[in-house]
């Protein structure tokens, strides 16, 4: 359809306008009249000044502005405002009466974009006004726009007072509930107008659901609980508010108790009596769980009785004397008894006194005829057997020292016997490859020839004895050969060697819990720093002519599954070195800390392995005889030496034989070394004690910032079922208070007992009464029930102590990650091999690894030396694990020094003199 033409409208006479304004409705019109007359005949000819191009005359007015619902707070007026266009009148109709004009305040604009006119009006409603019609119906108004086309209505707008009742509908009471029971805690907030909203107060701080999985609230504004905890003890408060006031229901003391539970039974006790029938008892406790917050005790008894008979011992008495015996050739006879009549039983004494008596029975004049012609010719015969005998063995030993005269003759330079308990550093020439700077040379490639002495004689404050017998012989004089590769010749090699081996793998870098490195025949060392673990390769482990890329890995708990099952727990790391199924001619050594006070009675100890399947297998029962000669373990007081001759994962499992059973735990305290608030939290970890979980605590605190405040401590953990219990005492009141609930903590028994969670912590969280306080004087206990506990004096000022700081950092471990060749050991090659040719042989005198186990006090692994081909570089492997790198040479060489104490000469080297 096309727009139909619009036409201009003539302008209104000063009749028509007063025809208008009587039309107005309501008491209004008259007077809009009257006002309207007198000012016509002077605009009888005027037209619209200027009118707006494209405006339209006609149109209805709308609004731009209506009236909102609005409440009256007290005795304040509001105010209600619309805004039309185009309105040439707008009033307000409030309960379908007319606003009386004088209340309306108008303001006249024009709409820039149409040229229409806007009129804006308002008109404020007082309380009174609307207490008039209160009860009768609800307060409200609308307001009313003219034009010349017509008329429009806005929306009505209500007036309402506001309120709020100062009682509570319902309000929450005060409930006692058990541990992981469900709470519900109602309120009703009062009427009110607009309605109440709710929120719920715990100790005068806001719950928040967002923030607290356990908590909600319902459309009925009940608060809901789903499983109390101890930290749900608490006073709540609901509180309702809006717009006019804010309303406090009565608190609600809400007690999470806990009722008590028995503990196992101990062990019955021994019968009270030695002798006949007595009584013996065992008891148990009310801890597991102990009763908290007037929680029930246990019921029933803690100790139980039952009745013994022990049998009595009966000491041993003599019999009575037999016959005296016939008179011998000797003129003596004898008699004997009996300790039988009653024999010993039952632990009693034995008879004391001799069974057998003798006595001359000629009265000493017996006579002895002289020897004869046959005693003497057996007496010569025996004479001449002794001779020979010596002769024999005066051939042997002229045999024997001519074959040592070949190392035992001009001796040149003696210097050359000690040499090998000096630092050995090989230096590679330089060559482009830098690959060739780790490279050891290959002792059995070339033939380099040697003359003079192999370290020059230096005096020097530190000096080593060591004889010069055969146990170190001399190597003889003028010429020495060593077998010895040239580096610079062998980098090409090497590297061609390294990049064609099938069994070189990859492995990630940049792993502070992990180390690597590439080993030949020489072997070498990898530690990782901090932790206590290390994999010691021996020299020739790796065979000849091949190149091994070894990694060793501590993993974390959670990284690793490792099934226990009853009484068992972890007393070590999970260490991983490998790779798994390389080949490995003799055993490697992995060292690493555990947390167990080992004694046969009370552990059963068992070394664990990874199969390739995931599985864990025991390799290796301690205390017994190996099942297997693949792996044997030297279980020291803090840490244990593992021999393996194949590479793969590995943990040291206990099992409790017996409730005295105890485990190492480090008890450790943090705080926060900055507290800009008055809030004060000290975090009290218990940690298995090996220095792995240490680090590991330590690495952990210095990202949230904490601080030692205490020495640590050791506290031995004993297998009794048992928890762990925490408590803060002594501190001044004035100063500072507490915000735990309860008078102590507890770390439930198989939390801790398992392993598998190394470290765990609890808080105690304080308020500073002051800000200004800043010196902190407290003890803090900790204990096992029914066992050992330590106490932490806590003494510091919070903002600038830090006398324990140093603790925070580790003692480092010398040297680097890796070690490769004769730098991985504290024993030089030339001096290992001939403590090995001299005592791997049987000695004469028992001078042979026997008698140096013995002064190492190794003795107890004889068996398992003597397994291997050579039983002396088992235990110099074994040396150099437990005291790398701060061994003490001068002590293994008095060691070896003793063993060959038979012969004299010695002759002092320095330390340093290498």
């Amino acid at each position: 359809m096309g727009a139909r033409p619009r036409r201009r409208r003539a302008p209104a006479t000063a009749a028509a306008v007063v025809a208008a304004a009587a039309a107005a409705p309501g008491p209004l019109g008259a007077l809009l009249a009257a006002a309207l007359l007198a000012a016509a005949g002077a605009q009888q000819s005027v037209t619209v000044a200027n009118p707006v191009s494209g405006a339209s005359p006609d149109l209805l007015p709308h609004f731009q502005l209506e009236p909102e619902d609005v409440y009256i707070v007290k005795n304040k007026a509001v105010s209600l405002a619309c805004r039309a266009t185009p309105a040439t009148q707008i009033y307000f109709k409030c309960n379908g009466e007319w606003v009386h004009q004088g209340d309306h305040v108008t303001e006249h604009s024009t709409d820039r974009g149409t040229g229409l006119p806007v009129m804006e009006v308002r008109i404020e409603v007082t309380r009174q006004q609307v207490e008039k019609i209160f009860g009768l119906e609800e307060y409200w108004c609308q307001c009313v726009a003219w034009s010349s086309s017509g008329t429009t209505k806005s929306q009505k707008a209500f007036v309402r007072i506001a309120y709020l009742r100062k009682n509570f509908e319902q309000e929450p009471t005060a409930r006692e509930v058990s541990i992981e029971q469900g709470i519900v805690l109602p309120c009703r907030p009062p009427e009110g107008i607009p309605p109440a909203e709710v929120e719920w107060l715990r100790n005068e701080e806001l719950v928040d659901p967002a923030l607290d999985a356990n908590v909600y609230v319902t459309s009925e504004h009940s608060l809901v609980l789903r499983q109390a905890r101890l930290a749900d003890t608490a006073n709540y408060t609901c509180v309702a508010k809006n717009i006019v006031a804010r309303r406090r229901s009565a608190s609600a003391a809400i007690t999470v108790y806990v009722n008590g539970g028995w503990s196992t039974w101990t062990q019955w006790s021994g019968c009270s009596t030695s002798c006949g029938r007595g009584w013996q008892k065992r008891s148990r406790t009310c801890t597991n769980p102990t009763p908290l917050n007037g929680g029930a005790f246990c019921e029933g008894q803690n100790v139980q009785k039952t009745a013994c008979t022990t049998l009595c011992p009966v000491d041993g008495a003599w019999s009575e004397w037999s016959k005296w015996s016939v008179c011998g050739a000797e003129c003596t006879h004898w008699r004997s008894r009996e300790c039988s009549e009653p024999a010993p039983r039952n632990g009693g004494r034995d008879c004391h006194g001799p069974e057998l008596d003798t006595r001359n029975c000629t009265s000493e004049l017996c006579s002895h005829a002289a020897p004869g012609a046959e005693d003497v010719a057996l007496y010569v015969g025996l004479v001449a057997v002794a001779v020979c005998l010596v002769l024999l063995l005066l051939v042997g030993v002229l045999v024997y020292c001519r074959k040592k005269g070949g190392l035992d003759a001009d001796v040149a330079d003696s210097s050359i016997l000690t040499a090998g308990f000096q630092p050995v550093s090989i230096k590679p020439s330089k060559a482009d490859n830098p690959s060739l700077l780790t490279i050891q040379p290959d002792l059995s490639t070339a033939t380099m020839t040697y003359q003079g002495s192999l370290c020059p004689r230096q005096d020097g404050p530190a000096k080593l004895q060591l004889p010069n017998g055969h146990l170190l012989s001399p190597l003889g004089a003028g010429r020495h050969t060593l077998h010895h590769s040239s580096p610079a010749a062998e980098g090409a090699d090497f590297v061609a060697r390294l990049s064609t081996q099938s069994y070189f793998r990859s492995l990630p870098r940049g792993t502070t819990n992990m180390a690597y490195g590439t080993f030949n025949f020489l072997g070498g060392r990898l530690m990782i720093p901090n932790t206590g673990i290390s994999l010691l390769i021996p020299p020739d482990a790796i065979p000849r002519g091949k190149i091994y890329e070894v990694y060793l890995t501590l993993h974390k708990q959670e990284e690793v599954r490792l099934p226990l099952a009853g009484c068992q727990t972890l007393l070590s790391p999970i260490v991983s070195c490998g790779p798994p199924g390389v080949l490995l001619t003799r055993p490697a050594i992995l060292a690493m800390g555990h947390c167990v006070e080992a004694s046969a009675e009370n552990w059963s100890i068992r070394l664990k392995k990874q199969s390739c399947e995931g599985t864990w297998e025991d390799v290796l029962q301690l205390g017994t005889e190996p099942c297997t000669e693949l792996y044997y373990c030297q279980l020291e007081a803090q840490a244990c030496y593992i021999f393996t001759e194949q590479l793969g994962r590995f943990a040291l499992v206990g099992e409790s034989l017996s409730m005295a059973a105890s485990k190492r735990l480090k008890l450790v305290l943090f705080a926060p070394a900055a507290c800009p608030s008055l809030e004060y939290n000290i975090r009290v970890y218990c940690l298995s004690d090996t220095q792995d979980v240490l680090k590991e605590v330590i690495q952990l605190e210095k990202q949230l910032g904490g601080q030692l405040i205490g020495a640590p401590r050791v506290l031995h953990f004993k297998d009794s079922y048992h928890n762990l219990r925490l408590s803060i005492h002594d501190m001044p009141s004035s100063l500072w208070k507490s915000k735990l609930l309860a008078s102590y903590q507890e770390i439930p028994f198989y939390h801790i007992w398992s392993g598998l969670q190394p470290f765990l912590h609890c808080t105690f969280t304080l308020e500073r009464l002051s800000p200004s306080t800043c010196e902190l004087a407290c003890k803090i206990w900790v204990w096992q029930v029914e066992g050992d506990g330590q106490s932490f004096t806590v003494n510091f000022n919070i903002s600038k102590d830090t006398r324990f700081s140093d603790w925070l950092v580790p003692d480092s471990e010398v040297g680097a990650p890796a070690l490769v060749g004769p730098s991985a050991f504290k024993i030089p090659f030339l001096i290992r091999q001939k403590i090995i040719s001299s005592l791997d042989p049987p000695g004469t005198r028992g001078a042979d690894w026997r008698t140096l186990a013995q002064k190492l006090n190794l003795d107890s692994h004889l068996s398992f030396f003597a397994s291997k081909p050579s039983p002396t570089a088992m235990i110099l492997n074994l040396w150099e694990a437990r005291h790398f790198p701060n061994g003490n040479l001068s002590q293994l060489a008095a060691a070896v020094a003793e063993v060959g104490k038979q012969d004299g000469a010695l002759f002092a080297v320095s330390e340093a003199e290498c």
